[in-house]
């Protein structure tokens, strides 16, 4: 018998935590959770109180065989999964299943995988907390309850296969009223006027006028005003102010996620995989935590790191304190376990996020950065208007030596090379000073449409609402993205021309027009059509679900209950009995949602032209149903001429059912175009799946988009280019063939490679250093692909490193 059995999550975690813990401990994995709710059917006795009906997952019978086996043989069982309610609940479960009694039970909780904090929680044991474990097992039935009931619901009424969820579909509203915001946005122009200034001593600086005018009348009227050497320019009230800035706070999940979403490009789900690696790796504390507080061990260290690095007079202690009102996690901020440990990381991107963690740690232990902030008024002779000329200079970087922290839609700061923040320098000035004009240039602007959700903006919003906590904010916008409501894309803006006008020193005035691409979005969320239309339907006839402060109010009823505070049963009926209600009259309700919008007449055929949502996704219909206008068996028997029937088209990237043109849906059925012949075979452009394509004799070749290919517009000649493009690259890629041992060496995206059996395989980049893959013996090549099958590649293709999604197994 075995004296410690200790069950953790994850078998990266088990790995260091029995080097910890030594020979006197057995640490095995759970792999997650091992059971759910039963798939089939709702699985929770409404008449029993919501009864949850679990059972265990499948792929995890063989794990509970062997943990319940060592359990029987141990005299203590050690409980050490995470300290957040979805721990607390694989803990309760793995009692549960595994039959523990409590006099052999420990749980143990920490918030950081080092030797302290293990046998700091090993001498400090605790039973299951029930009310984290009702918490959890409330909102896991509480989100079942909404799944099961309207999803069939949506079925009926909107389309198969759909799905909603009590957090997605709030989710999913968000970005459905962002895009109509922007769709209902006006945009309006204005002119902004920038005046450049010589002091006496021949040191220019510029100047902003305090009024933008409406038109270029107006702006050119100013202009010509200000021309004449009559005109004075005068230095007023000049104010100069010391300012500070101070770091932001220590990581909390959210904040963490949006961080390296703006300065490392990671996704959310990218985020929680790396943290969730580093954290089992011993390399960072609990990564899901709504908590800003720093032990008083990291202070101490921080400190220690910022004097070494820079001096005494950067460094200033900091205890930051959690707002957030329904912080359901009572340990650390994210922070470095060890912080005199500057680098760490088995992967380029864990050493970014660690170096990230690190530096946003460290500078909450620096001094404010001081600033001195001066504002200059210019006045001008005989007129109301004046210019205001700002400066700003860092007196003293202090933690912007080492961290800046971004914003969601602004362009990354300017910085100089030691991080700090560039410096805006006027010269002095002295009040009642006389100025010679410069240039001065009046520039015609356009007010800014309301920006798109990026991930990191759109986890700010969920945290600000109250909607969802730290763990869901990565599977929420994974689910939303996964089942079709959102995409996340990019979108390539569209040309403007804007006019200048220029009053040069000596008095002339000029107009100038340029263009500019505005609109352009990177890695920005759109909603679908199909989102729309659930969103709507939902808002339609089940307000309150999709209601910010009832879903708000659904996470504080969750904290009450972690609490002690509120019985989780009480408030499941609570919410159970009017939502029910809610399903029944929807249910009732004999009426199919069609998200069918006529955009007018086909001038040539003069049928109706619609955009709407089918079966296989948004498209748009020129011509009616026949059997539409009939009743009855009779229609049945109508069989439509090929004239009569409707011809559909699919929408395209970028195109709506909501905002698409009649101009732009009758283009989509100029496709197939028919471009001529080629070789004795026809030459046709349209567009799939996969963007648009020629197709010649059973071949299909892309367009190249990027380089002005157009389906509507390109010839012939430039299609049998492509064509031939495509064909000279194909012969390239043969290198050679070895037919009697189905080997072939191929070029492909990333350089040479083998192909055998259905399978690739790598050539070594320095085998390939001084000679060509041309020259590689067959000998040479059966060694390395028995090298790579006997290291487990080559298996169908050559495979990537599974994808191991951030949390738990759902199973």
């Amino acid at each position: 018998m075995h004296e410690n059995l200790v069950i953790v999550e994850s078998p990266a975690k088990a790995k260091t935590i029995e080097k910890i813990l030594g020979d006197r401990y057995t640490v095995k994995s759970s792999f997650g959770h091992i059971r759910d709710l039963k798939k089939k059917g709702l699985s929770i006795d409404i008449s029993r109180g919501f009864e949850p009906e679990y059972e265990i997952s499948p792929d995890k019978v063989k794990v509970v065989s062997e943990l319940r086996r060592l359990s029987k043989e141990a005299r203590t069982v050690w409980l050490a999964s995470d300290e957040d309610r979805e721990g607390e609940a694989i803990a309760w479960h793995l009692k549960e299943t595994l039959q523990l009694p409590d006099d052999k039970t420990r749980r143990i909780v920490f918030h950081e995988i080092t030797k302290n904090a293990i046998l700091h929680a090993v001498e400090h044991p605790r039973q299951v907390d029930l009310n984290l474990v009702n918490a959890q097992q409330a909102r896991r039935v509480l989100d079942r309850l909404v799944g099961f009931e309207l999803s069939p619901l949506l079925w009926k009424k909107v389309r198969p296969s759909l799905s909603a969820g009590r957090v997605q579909s709030v989710t999913v509203k968000l970005i459905v009223e962002r895009e109509r915001e922007i769709m209902s946005f006006e945009s309006s122009d204005y002119y902004r006027v920038i005046g450049e200034f010589i002091t006496p001593d021949g040191t220019g600086f510029k100047a902003e006028l305090n009024t933008r005018f409406k038109t270029e009348t107006e702006a050119n009227a100013f202009l010509s005003a200000i021309a004449s050497s009559d005109i004075a320019f005068t230095i007023g009230a000049v104010e100069t102010r010391p300012a500070k800035r101070t770091p932001a706070p220590p990581f909390t999940t959210s904040t963490l996620q949006q961080e390296a979403a703006r300065k490392l490009g990671f996704s959310v789900s990218q985020t929680m995989t790396i943290a969730q690696r580093l954290y089992e790796a011993g390399m960072i504390t609990y990564m899901r935590t709504d908590s800003v507080h720093l032990s008083t061990l990291a202070i101490g260290t921080a400190k220690d790191a910022v004097t070494a690095m820079f001096g005494a007079q950067y460094h200033k202690t900091r205890q930051y304190t959690t707002k957030s009102k329904g912080a359901q996690e009572a340990h650390e901020a994210i922070r470095p376990t060890y912080i005199d440990r500057r680098e760490a990381g088995t992967t380029a991107q864990e050493r970014r996020l660690y170096d990230l963690i690190w530096k946003r740690t460290v500078a909450t232990q620096m001094a404010d950065a001081e600033l001195e902030k001066t504002t200059a008024r210019i006045e001008i002779s005989g007129r109301p208007e004046h210019f205001t000329a700002t400066g700003e200079v860092i007196t003293f970087d202090g933690f912007l030596r080492l961290y800046m922290e971004s914003h969601d839609d602004e362009p990354a700061p300017k910085s100089s090379s030691n991080g700090t923040s560039a410096e805006t320098l006027l010269p002095p000035l002295v009040q009642g000073t006389s100025l010679r004009r410069g240039q001065v240039v009046a520039t015609q602007r356009f007010a800014q449409r309301p920006p798109r959700y990026s991930e990191a903006s759109l986890v700010k919003q969920l945290e600000e609402l109250g909607i969802g906590r730290p763990s869901t904010y990565a599977p929420t916008i994974s689910t939303v993205i996964n089942r079709g409501y959102v995409v996340k894309e990019d979108r390539e803006g569209t040309k403007r021309d804007y006019t200048i006008l220029t009053l040069a020193p000596n008095g002339t005035l000029k107009r100038t027009e340029k263009s500019e691409t505005t609109g352009a979005e990177k890695n920005k969320l759109f909603p679908t059509d199909i989102g729309m239309l659930v969103t709507d339907y939902l808002s339609d006839h089940f307000s309150a679900i999709l209601d910010y402060n009832f879903t708000a109010k659904v996470e504080k009823e969750f904290d009450e209950i972690a609490d002690g505070d509120l019985d989780w049963r009480r408030m499941l009926a609570a919410f159970y009995e009017p939502f029910h209600e809610g399903v029944d009259n929807a249910e009732g309700d004999t009426e199919y949602v069609r998200s069918e919008r006529l955009l007018g007449i086909d001038p040539k055929s003069g049928k109706n032209v619609y955009a709407r949502v089918g079966k296989f996704g948004p498209m748009v219909q020129l011509g009616d149903t026949p059997v539409a206008a009939h009743k009855g068996t009779l229609a049945a028997a109508i069989k439509p001429s090929d004239d009569e029937k409707p011809r559909y088209a699919s929408l395209q990237k970028g195109q709506m059912v909501a905002t698409i043109t009649l101009e732009e849906a009758l283009a989509l059925f100029e496709l197939p175009r028919t471009l001529g012949e080629y070789e004795g075979k026809t030459v046709v452009v349209s567009v799939g799946r996969f963007g648009p394509y020629v197709r010649h004799d059973g071949k299909f070749t892309s367009l190249k988009v990027r380089e002005g290919d157009d389906p509507y517009t390109i010839d012939l000649p430039r299609a049998i280019a492509l064509i031939e493009e495509k064909r000279e690259a194909e012969r390239n890629r043969v290198i050679r063939v070895y037919e009697a041992d189905d080997i072939q060496v191929l070029n492909g995206r990333w350089g040479p490679y083998i192909a055998h059996g259905g399978a690739n395989y790598k050539i070594p980049k320095p085998l390939l250093s001084n000679r060509e893959a041309s020259d590689l013996t067959l000998d040479e090549l059966k060694a390395l692909i028995s090298e790579q099958q006997a290291a487990g590649a080559g298996s169908g293709t050559t495979k990537r490193p599974p994808f191991r999604r951030a949390g738990r197994s759902k199973k």
